[in-house]
């Protein structure tokens, strides 16, 4: 038997039971021990391997709900076209100009991350772009991944001129003389992707048409990225056929990177009821939880949908209209799925409620609905969330990332009300924290960090009232987002019993000033008991 102690630990165990300790022991993949050092020592018996933690925080591995696993490998290899590296149209020109340089011509050019928000000159154009390359098509993903900007070649790629239809959910934008200037919302991406699966207007399509064996080794390359960061499992939560065909090549070829959890799409609705699959499904490795639904669009790129406009009058878009998103949700729940809505504005969540109303009247007593992003509900769609036991699943690095964008579209009132975390637990309520990376950085202590501190990049406030404490916000990325994939029997805690995912942070982080805390990474990262990364700290 393979045992392993962690000793001279400020472990944080999230077990309400048991919740701090000394030292922790793995057997076999499990939880042996949790306690005294002493104890813990007795329990491992001779032979143990001890690990000296030197005083740093343990806690189970961090848990994001809401992280597209594949995207994020996808974006690593990728031009980085985030803020502040890129703060101007001119910055992003320059970006791709120089991966046009290396790049064989008539191959896409892929660039995530932009925030335009933040450009002096507002949304970049097509034009702009062709100023970096005409032998290469270019598309540039919005921060959000609902929107994108092209280049005039990857519009003749498909054909696309300025007479095309706006689809369902999604537009092309065009300036005053009904030009198409490049940028494309929400479901129009479908129409210009190169993309392997249509998804309808069931969500933004970036499923990129890309070979398998690609997305393999790429999936396989953001081992070192998660498990650094002390993330040990992850649910995608949006999931097609070209997805979980490359997490089930990665399963069984033992390279998946962390446990995964998959929400698929609901395009998937028929085809799944049709065979009787519904989540929870799989193993401990890889297994289907929720079904994924949208509701609007994102406060990001201006498409969330509120009862007042906002910003330069943005009304907002929905995918389905109100009544067809509830019976999606509806049929959903009756064939066993839990559900989760991606939901962003105060009008477009009272049709996510509605949709979840119909969902729990057929799903039991244990329904665990979650609200995906839960931008800006009002305190009264908070109380039906309790009501409902919704879980909110929020991301806070949002604030932190464009808050001040937040406050000058929204205004004070609105933005300081977004992902009002504090409220939903005093209501009663298990919000999660997640980062929804590729969108914001994966790395658990900064998500912690923003949703204790709640300060915009610039560091002014963004919702001081919803501030959350340091236990409740680490509970919210371990213990409770382990409820909210239903998998609070396995993981989530430093329990006996449960699967030794454990990680050794690089501080004690209840030592540390709050704006220290996004600073915290893995010293060591254990998953089934077996460490999958060690720090070149705790090499020496």
């Amino acid at each position: 038997m393979s045992t392993t102690v962690i000793t001279g630990a400020k472990v944080l165990t999230m077990d309400p039971a048991n919740p701090s300790a000394e030292a922790v022991a793995v057997r076999d993949g499990r939880i042996l021990a949790v306690g005294r050092e002493a104890d813990v020592l007795a329990a491992a018996g001779p032979g143990a391997e001890v690990v000296r933690a030197g005083g740093r925080s343990v806690l189970p591995g961090f848990i994001d709900p809401h992280n597209h696993l594949l995207s994020t490998a996808e974006t690593l290899v990728a031009v980085d076209a985030r803020y502040p590296a890129v703060g101007s149209a001119a910055d992003l020109v320059a970006a791709v100009a120089a991966e046009a340089a290396r790049t064989p011509a008539g191959q896409w050019i892929r660039a995530y991350g932009m925030d335009d928000a933040k450009y002096p000159g507002g949304r970049p154009t097509r034009a702009q772009l062709d100023e970096a390359t005409t032998e290469h098509p270019v598309i540039v993903y919005h921060v959000s991944g609902h929107q994108a900007v092209v280049n005039s070649a990857a519009l003749a790629w498909r054909g696309i001129g300025d007479d095309v239809a706006d689809p369902a959910g999604g537009s092309f934008l065009r300036d005053e003389g009904g030009r198409l200037t490049g940028m494309v919302l929400d479901s129009a991406m479908e129409l210009l992707l190169p993309v392997a699966v249509d998804i309808g207007c069931h969500g933004p399509n970036f499923h990129v048409d890309l070979p398998g064996e690609q997305l393999l080794g790429w999936l396989e390359g953001a081992r070192e990225t998660y498990l650094r960061a002390g993330v040990t499992t992850v649910c995608d939560p949006q999931v097609s056929r070209r997805e979980l065909k490359v997490y089930r090549a990665a399963h069984a070829a033992g390279t998946l990177p962390v446990r995964t959890v998959v929400m698929p799409l609901s395009h998937l609705l028929d085809e799944l009821t049709e065979v009787g699959l519904a989540g929870p499904f799989g193993d401990d490795r890889l297994r289907f939880g929720a079904m994924k639904f949208y509701c609007d669009g994102t406060l990001l790129g201006g498409t969330a949908m509120f009862d007042e406009p906002y910003g330069d009058n943005f009304t907002g878009s929905l995918y389905h209209h109100p009544d067809e998103l509830t019976d999606l949700v509806r049929r959903a729940a009756v064939a066993g799925w839990q559900v989760g809505i991606h939901t962003q504005g105060d009008r477009a969540m009272g049709y996510s409620l509605e949709a979840i109303k119909a969902a729990v009247a057929v799903s039991g007593d244990d329904a665990r609905p979650r609200i995906e992003h839960c931008g800006h509900p009002t305190p009264a769609q908070v109380r039906e969330f309790a009501s409902l036991g919704v879980i909110p699943v929020n991301q806070p690095n949002f604030l932190y990332d464009s808050g001040t964008d937040f406050v000058r579209r929204l205004g004070e009132r609105r933005a300081h009300r977004l992902q009002p975390m504090r409220e939903e637990i005093d209501a009663g309520l298990r919000p999660v924290l997640s980062s929804d990376s590729f969108v914001s950085s994966l790395r658990p202590m900064e998500t912690v960090s923003n949703a204790v501190r709640r300060r915009t990049r610039e560091d002014g406030p963004i919702g001081a009232e919803q501030t959350v404490t340091l236990e409740e916000a680490l509970r919210a990325h371990t213990i409770d987002a382990a409820y909210a994939l239903r998998m609070e029997d396995r993981i989530g805690s430093l329990t006996p019993g449960k699967l030794a995912d454990v990680v050794v942070l690089d501080a004690d982080v209840t030592a540390l000033a709050t704006d220290q805390l996004s600073g915290v990474d893995a010293w060591l990262t254990m998953l089934d008991g077996r460490v999958v990364y060690r720090s070149p700290a705790a090499s020496r």
